[in-house]
């Protein structure tokens, strides 16, 4: 199943028991904890991204 169809079908009442679940599991406590580690590797993520892009338009100029 294509990923696109199955994160179409998740609705309001499965966001809420997923949180729920989450909170259950971790409790309150952790979850800052873990959203700053989330935000973190989304933030290094997005820069090996760049610079990914920024080497392969460097060795594109090069190549010319």
């Amino acid at each position: 199943m294509n990923l696109f169809v199955i994160a179409g079908m998740i609705g309001p009442w499965q966001i809420i028991l997923i949180v729920v679940i989450v909170l259950l599991l971790f409790g309150g406590k952790k979850i800052p904890e873990l959203m700053k580690g989330l935000g973190q590797g989304m933030k290094e993520f997005k820069k090996a991204s760049k610079n990914a892009e920024e080497d392969k338009k460097e060795s594109e100029e090069t190549k010319e």
